[in-house]
């Protein structure tokens, strides 16, 4: 059963925004890596990845991607 604090975006056409907080700065050229997704780097040493995310699936697949850069997950955040 669902947590009531938590929002399920099931049959939703729209793709859910999201931003991945990671330790660590990334270069320029991890842009394409991340298919078009915005990345930030901030003052703190933290870079954050944000945009679309058309569905769980692709959601799953940018997670992998950062477990596989080997950066520290910080926060994953829904944008609304």
């Amino acid at each position: 059963m669902a947590d009531k604090n938590t929002t399920i975006r099931s049959g939703s056409k729209q793709p859910t925004a999201y931003q991945v907080r990671l330790r660590g700065h990334l270069s320029a050229q991890w842009a394409t890596y991340f298919d078009g997704l915005s990345i930030t780097l901030e003052n703190d040493g933290d870079t954050l990845i944000s945009g679309p995310v058309a569905d769980q699936a692709a959601l799953y697949g940018l997670l992998r991607k950062v477990r596989d850069l080997g950066l520290p997950l910080i926060a994953l955040t829904p944008l609304e």
